[in-house]
């Protein structure tokens, strides 16, 4: 401060010898002022540029201050005065699969998911996946325990009894946790070194009983195995789901390979609600899926797209998040004819079959070839959305009992192990066949038994006694996905 006041005194001086120069040169002291004004002049200019050099070194010094700011953020830190500690290094996984189907690194095979499940003394993991049968080899499960890998373990391989004849089965590889280890990731080894995989692929264990997974338990899940193809059956996708909600039902699991445009659009709308969870199923990037169920007639390598391993996949998926699961498909709705819910049915099967965990449902078809004659439920708006309208079908065909009938079910997922689409292969519970006027199947399809006329078929009205609710929910849905015309709406 005080040299800044000595500036101004000195400029305020040499503006006041500058008042004339005749006057400073016809002075007596004319010598000794222009001596003083020349002084007082040098001294200001010396100011002057000292005062322009402290400018540009200022804006030198703010500039460099700026640019090492800068790298000492974006440089990573060597050392410091305080170091923070650090924790034990998390050296695995390092490449964990984010894919619904995984190839098994020098194999055949593929790996689905993995769970945790100690229901089966000696082992604590199941993860399932598909096996090439011509191609077994010993495998090893190496885990990853939070921060060290384990030391590799036998695997046991579990193929299900059913492969109905195609090169791939589905199976369950077993394995064991070694001590002091918790896991969270696991992988196969076609080696008991674990050295000798570089960066294998990782599999998330999932159901670990965990602070943070406890959400509340569903009640009813159905499981619909898979959807491939152009399938595009709107109406019919849409009226089962709704009336699937309004018996009860909590969510829909359904494993999609492909399927048709509008139908698409209408997956989307019940996936944004939580409703329905997609899972993607590309089995035909992996393999060459056959669309039958038996390899002698349609060949190919897996069964069904893989129908067996995504219903086994889902009650796993459901295990610890489900009271019930039912397996069935995407055109069928398992349906109580005493009880207005699942869950008064559920209610009732179980205290009278307390130790049952497998409940059969017998599939009964509504031709979709016979229409109810009144067209009472042929409603306009309708009309341009493509699929069946399952209101207009009343007509069921009693099933052939001298040949195979097939059930889907309703199972306590905690009792089962392992399942086929009709029946499961092991389970540890009792199963009980529920009786057609307690439960059944409404299975809208081209008929089983094409030869019997409308006359011996039996009226089955049932569907109606929701139809107050169920079309206005179905409306509802169809116009959120733009797929119903607003004009033609009741």
């Amino acid at each position: 401060m005080r040299f800044i006041r000595l500036i101004n005194s000195l400029r305020r001086l040499r503006a006041s010898t500058e008042v004339g120069t005749s006057r400073i040169r016809h002075s007596n002291d004319s010598g000794i002022t222009v001596k003083l004004w020349l002084g007082i002049n040098l001294v200001c200019g010396w100011m002057d540029k000292t005062k322009e050099l402290r400018r540009k070194f200022f804006f030198f010094f703010v500039a460099t201050s700026v640019v090492l700011l800068f790298i000492t953020v974006r440089a990573p830190k060597i050392y410091g005065s305080t170091p923070k500690p650090l924790g034990p290094p998390k050296i695995c996984p390092f490449h964990i699969s984010k894919e619904t189907i995984t190839p098994l690194n020098n194999t055949k095979h593929l790996l689905i998911s993995a769970f945790m499940d100690q229901r089966v003394n000696g082992f604590d993991i199941r993860i399932i996946g598909l096996l090439r049968k011509d191609s077994i080899q010993p495998l090893y499960c190496l885990f990853c325990c939070v921060s060290h890998f384990s030391t590799p373990t036998p695997t046991q391989i579990l193929q299900h009894p059913e492969s109905f004849g195609f090169p791939f089965v589905t199976t369950d590889f077993m394995c064991h946790v070694p001590q002091n280890c918790n896991p969270t990731h696991v992988t196969l080894l076609t080696q008991q070194d674990k050295n000798s995989v570089f960066n294998p692929t990782w599999l998330p264990i999932r159901n670990k009983k965990t602070e943070g997974n406890r959400e509340k338990k569903l009640n009813f899940t159905v499981c619909i195995s898979n959807l491939f193809g152009d399938y595009n059956n709107v109406l019919q996708f849409a009226q089962t789901l709704e009336m699937y909600r309004l018996i009860g039902v909590d969510r829909v699991v359904i494993y999609n390979t492909s399927c048709g445009p509008d139908l698409n659009r209408l997956l989307q709308i019940y996936s944004q609600e939580g409703f329905v969870e997609m899972v993607p199923w590309p089995i035909h990037k992996h393999l060459n899926p056959s669309r039958g169920w038996l390899f002698s007639e349609s060949g190919g390598d897996v069964h069904y797209f893989g129908q067996m391993t995504t219903l086994n996949e889902c009650i796993y998926r459901s295990m610890d998040r489900s009271r019930y699961v039912l397996l069935n498909d995407i055109d069928e709705i398992i349906m109580p004819y005493q009880h207005n819910n699942l869950m008064s049915l559920m209610n009732m099967l179980q205290q009278q079959h307390p130790d049952t965990g497998v409940f059969l449902i017998e599939n009964h078809i509504f031709p979709k070839i016979h229409f109810e004659p009144s067209g009472k439920f042929h409603l306009p708006q309708w009309n341009g959305v493509p699929g069946v309208n399952i209101l207009e079908h009343i007509y069921r065909e009693d099933p052939d009992r001298s040949r195979y009938h097939p059930h889907k079910m309703i199972i306590q997922p905690r009792m089962v192990e392992q399942t086929s689409v009709h029946e499961v292969l092991k389970n540890f519970g009792q199963r009980y066949k529920v009786p057609l006027e307690v439960c059944r199947i409404i299975h809208v399809r081209v008929p089983l038994r094409g030869g019997l006329k409308v006359e011996q078929l039996n009226v089955d009205k049932r569907l109606w006694d929701f139809s107050d609710k169920l079309i206005p929910n179905v409306d509802k849905q169809l116009k959120r996905a733009g797929l119903l015309k607003t004009e033609g709406q009741s």
